[in-house]
């Protein structure tokens, strides 16, 4: 009864979440040039996987597809990456024999099921984080053939459908891959055939056997929990590659595929804009909570994330989380106010140098910034000087202005907002980051200039 009780409470919680947060549900995003020959990668079913989500998230923003036709769904479950669950409601990765039209996971598992069967996907692959690491033969506890990481799984070694039916034969080519790029000799990837059809009632559920008795090849393809997200993400995006080059699909992308540069994209390559981009948030060390962020009137907050795993979700107390996979990020203390619809550029002298800035940019400064007077009142959030209130024609250095009152945890990135003298209407934010780096190499460069004569 309790068990009951407490799947009753959550699901009015999460009922609530989906009626006011429609960017919970799962996104699809098409890439290439579309064509008979896609290839359908779906990432985050269970949420608490996230190399998975990762791996399929930098496929869909930091890929470019320059032959070829790929589909990604990377947030499948999207409450459930938020909870860092493995399912709120159950293992939706158990749902795909059969599913009540009552479960709060039905919508998103019949979606799902309509795009496997789409006429064009030719090849599916579910992206999963599993526990320890796949051995044919025990080892020990963590090395076994009872855990599911570093290993490629098919549910039968072979299928009659017109391409990729070879399922064993493409299984092992994606560990050969794989293999030949460890970052140690443990991470060794194995074939993993399930065998599904002799009875196993269980793998008789999932997602890539539903594909399989819909005539699609499909694969999973999971990276050890054991690992750090980045090294699961690195070796999900090996096995992911040799799957496009399998199926014809060429591509592009913007880093090395190396553990550390991967963790810097995942970790520091993050914003998320508002508004229209009137506010350009960077992430990666942005404090766990701002005050008096600007929040239409009527609570919407319009948001553009720079990954498909990012959204902001208002919480029970009306302020605002911004979640990047299982991470929560940072929360917004509301200041509601009335949005303008323009957005301009200001003219801002910038270490005595003059430039027109755009609003929603981030601007470097070593020493000092000047915004000139406009038609905006300026206000520079933590500047101490409050002998005007509008801050518009004053020099402002970087010890004039709380350290507290910065969006980052360095300190060094702060406010300057914009407001409508007319209406009072916010009209956006220019960020302003004081480099220490850039004003040493100013004062350096000044102290080495050879005097003139005298």
């Amino acid at each position: 009864m309790l068990k009951l009780f407490r799947f009753f409470i959550l699901f009015i919680l999460l009922q609530n979440l989906h009626a006011n947060n429609d960017d919970l549900n799962f996104k699809l995003i098409k890439k290439g040039i579309q064509d008979d020959n896609t290839l359908l990668i779906v990432g985050g079913i269970q949420g608490d996987e996230p190399g998975g989500f990762m791996a399929a998230s930098l496929i869909a923003t930091h890929y470019e597809i320059t032959k070829g036709s790929v589909w990604i769904v990377p947030n499948l479950n999207f409450n459930s990456i938020i909870k860092r669950s493995r399912g709120p409601f159950g293992d939706m990765n158990r749902k795909f024999a059969y599913i009540s039209k009552e479960d709060p996971d039905f919508l998103d598992v019949k979606r799902i099921k309509e795009l496997i069967k789409k006429p064009e996907v030719k090849l599916i692959l579910n992206l999963h984080d599993g526990s320890g690491y796949f051995r044919k033969k025990h080892i020990d506890k963590e090395h076994s053939p009872y855990k599911w990481g570093q290993s490629s799984i098919i549910d039968q070694a072979t299928l009659n459908v017109p391409v990729y039916g070879n399922l064993e034969e493409i299984g092992k080519r994606i560990c050969e891959k794989v293999n030949a790029n460890l970052i140690r000799k443990e991470d060794i990837y194995h074939l993993h055939n399930t065998k599904t059809k002799l009875g196993d009632k269980e793998m008789e559920k999932t997602l890539t056997y539903y594909a399989i008795n819909n005539g699609k090849a499909a694969f999973g393809n999971e990276a050890s929990k054991e690992l750090p997200v980045h090294e699961r993400t690195y070796y999900h995006l090996l096995a992911l590659e040799e799957y496009m080059t399998i199926m014809g699909i060429e591509f592009k992308r913007k880093f090395d595929l190396q553990p550390l540069a991967l963790r810097n994209v995942i970790d520091n390559d993050i914003y998320i804009s508002f508004y229209d981009d009137k506010i350009r948030l960077p992430l990666s060390q942005v404090r766990s909570y701002i005050s008096y962020f600007p929040i239409k009137k009527d609570g919407i907050i319009d948001f553009k994330p720079s990954s498909p795993v990012m959204t902001v979700v208002k919480n029970s107390n009306s302020t605002y989380a911004i979640h990047y996979g299982n991470r929560k990020l940072s929360v917004l203390e509301p200041d509601y106010l009335e949005v303008s619809e323009k957005k301009e550029s200001v003219k801002f002298k910038i270490d005595g140098k003059e430039q027109s800035v755009e609003v929603g940019s981030l601007i470097d400064v070593s020493k000092s910034f000047y915004v000139f007077p406009n038609n905006y009142r300026v206000n520079v959030i933590g500047y101490v000087n409050k002998s005007h209130k509008n801050e518009a024609g004053i020099k402002i250095e970087k010890d004039e202005i709380i350290k507290r009152f910065s969006l980052d945890r360095k300190g060094q990135i702060y406010r300057v907002e914009f407001y409508n003298k007319t209406d009072n209407k916010f009209a956006g934010m220019v960020l302003v980051k004081f480099t220490k780096k850039l004003f040493d190499e100013v004062v350096s460069n000044e102290a080495g200039k050879v005097p003139a004569k005298l």
